[in-house]
């Protein structure tokens, strides 16, 4: 019998804009989103069609141009994207995928219901991504892929994790979610590697209503990343009709969201120029103040799509707790502001957990080759760092150097009242 859901007995999460209701602030907001001014446009186009539209392939085509690659596999989201990938990848369950130990559900969803086994890298210290060093005692004999996430925006050295990778012979895919349009030594984000995954979630750089694709210039994996994402592996055979090969997905973007995306995607980068050029303001302002740090801005980053503003704090030098802090900038008019610790994913995933205690398939040995133990004192690096991180959510493109000055006043204020 199924327990019936009672006021109190689960309190459900929430993205997008309900994740958003109630927040406030002196400084500006993402919502309402700004809308690309042919929005309305497309829309009719797909209702005058009566669904026949070709909104799709148009998106597809114009995202992997402006992307400077071959093919894009549209999806309804960002989750569904990474699923698609992991699905198409093929490995056999209980091989490992190296993954970012500072990211969301989203991650990391596709690889556990294809039953491969995540390997969370520690962050680099200090920071919020992974780099060579810290993926490298991650590889094992089961190891395929490595699987990078640009935290914040801040995108990871991919020239040397695909030189390491390069010499173990394994693939490397990145989680651009949180990236669009960020730039590494003149390449975007999502083009470093096999593949990239997106976001076109409400709340993300491009946002739309929802959405996502994966990006590639490899003509096999586009055509198997269609073949099990949007035809469920469903193969045709005359006479008969729909064979289902693997066990495929039905991922596939709406017309409605291809058109609000297409619409962004016409108004995002000088959207992303704006927010390069308000995170480097603003983290030169924070950075000054004693004891307030900034996560570094990689020198190799050309574009920093910056989709969430943080800092930490040295509790050396302030008498107050990271959540008291924290709690002072929100009061103080930083929307959103407030820890992150549900990001070190590693420490976020209980049902993965119990599975790997108690050797529960995939954890079960075959096919596992060894124990696995999932919680946050296994990336000392990345706990150690979000517990002194506070970042807002809600950092976007119509930020000015006017509300830079706000965020880091405010920031100081705090600073000076719980200074030693």
């Amino acid at each position: 019998m199924v327990k019936k859901n009672v006021d109190g007995w689960r309190k459900r999460a929430k993205y997008g804009a309900d994740a958003s209701a109630g927040v406030s602030g002196s400084l500006p907001l993402p919502f309402p989103r700004e809308m690309g001014h042919n929005t309305m446009n497309y829309l009719k186009e797909v209702v005058d069609s009566g669904l026949t539209s070709d909104m799709i392939s148009r998106f597809e085509e114009r995202f992997a141009r402006e992307m400077g690659v071959k093919h894009c596999v549209a999806t309804p989201g960002c989750t569904p994207a990474l699923a698609v990938l992991a699905a198409a990848f093929d490995f056999d369950p209980g091989d490992e995928i190296i993954v970012s130990s500072v990211t969301d559900f989203g991650t990391v969803q596709g690889l556990i219901s294809q039953n491969y086994i995540p390997v969370f890298a520690d962050t680099e210290p200090g920071t919020l991504i992974i780099n060579s060093e810290t993926i490298q005692p991650c590889i094992s004999d089961r190891t395929r892929a490595i699987l990078v996430v640009h935290k914040t925006g801040t995108i990871c050295d991919m020239d040397a994790i695909n030189e390491l990778a390069g010499k173990h012979d394994l693939i490397v895919y990145e989680d651009v979610c949180q990236a669009t349009f960020g730039e590494y030594k003149g390449r975007y984000a999502g083009s470093l590697a096999l593949a990239g995954g997106f976001s076109f979630d409400s709340e993300k750089t491009m946002g739309s209503d929802i959405g996502g694709c994966v990006v590639t210039n490899d003509d096999e994996l586009n055509e198997k990343m269609r073949f099990v994402g949007h035809s469920r592996g469903g193969q045709m055979l005359d006479g008969f009709g729909r064979l289902h090969m693997v066990n495929g997905f039905a991922h596939r973007m709406p017309m409605c969201t291809a058109a609000v995306s297409l619409a962004q995607l016409e108004i995002i980068k000088p959207n992303v120029a704006q927010r390069d050029k308000m995170i480097r303001i603003l983290s030169e302002k924070l950075d000054s103040i004693p004891g307030i740090s900034t996560p570094p801005i990689p020198e190799y980053m050309n574009v920093y799509s910056c989709w969430m503003a943080g800092f930490s704090i040295d509790l050396e030098v302030f008498d107050c707790s990271s959540d008291t802090f924290a709690q002072e900038v929100l009061d103080a008019g930083i929307p959103g502001a407030g820890l992150g610790r549900y990001y070190l994913i590693p420490a976020a995933l209980p049902f993965l957990s119990q599975k790997a205690e108690k050797n529960i398939f995939p954890y079960s040995m075959p096919p596992a080759s060894r124990s696995y133990v999932y919680d946050g004192d296994s990336c000392p690096n990345a706990q150690e760092f979000l517990e002194t991180y506070i970042r807002w959510s809600s950092f976007c493109e119509r930020y000015t150097a006017e509300d830079c000055d706000i965020a880091a006043n405010i920031v100081a204020s705090v600073a000076e009242k719980y200074r030693r």
